[in-house]
């Protein structure tokens, strides 16, 4: 990762990890948001986001010797957050519409107005599986670069613009069929 930790967050890492715990209230104060925000892109219930960033910065604070600094704590905690919340979801074993058997629709204007558009694509975005959506998300919405959401997702940066590359082709079949419905 390119991304190098602030020398602030490395001093208070080195001071939890000799004995004062307490500096890790700045973390979560000062990161809390971030993930809490992170977690309900892919969780539909609030309180399911809110214990899955909580158990995300428990996980990282009891791990926090083993941080190798290869991006920023948030980015490290918001990868641990995409765990949470992936196995969350297994548990809960949500149904998705299947629409890779949809016919293939060629890349053309869509006939609707902007406004009418966007508000498709937001639909869209919200009908992914809960990995697509966030991909989406952290790309479009949160713009980081490939190499922050691949290290998150876990995913080779090429892998993951691929998948983004498809997702996007994907969403233009939703919504080419919601305009035709």
């Amino acid at each position: 990762m390119s991304e190098i930790i602030n020398i602030e967050e490395r001093q208070r890492i080195k001071r939890i990890l000799d004995g004062k715990r307490e500096e890790y209230a700045w973390f979560v104060n000062t990161y809390s948001q971030q993930v809490f925000n992170f977690t309900s892109r892919m969780l539909p219930y609030a309180e399911d986001a809110q214990e899955a960033a909580q158990d995300a910065f428990v996980k990282a604070f009891r791990s926090l010797d083993t941080f190798q600094y290869q991006s920023s704590f948030c980015t490290w905690v918001c990868r641990i957050a995409y765990r949470e919340a992936l196995n969350r979801l297994k548990r809960q074993q949500p149904h998705y519409v299947d629409i890779d058997n949809l016919p293939a629709i060629a890349d053309e204007e869509l006939s609707t107005g902007r406004e009418e558009r966007i508000a498709m694509m937001e639909e869209a975005i919200d009908d992914l599986p809960p990995d697509e959506g966030m991909l989406i998300h952290l790309y479009y919405y949160e713009d980081r670069p490939l190499r922050d959401i691949a290290y998150i997702m876990d995913v080779e940066p090429n892998a993951l613009a691929t998948r983004l590359h498809r997702i996007r082709k994907k969403l233009l079949r939703m919504i080419k069929q919601k305009e035709n419905e």
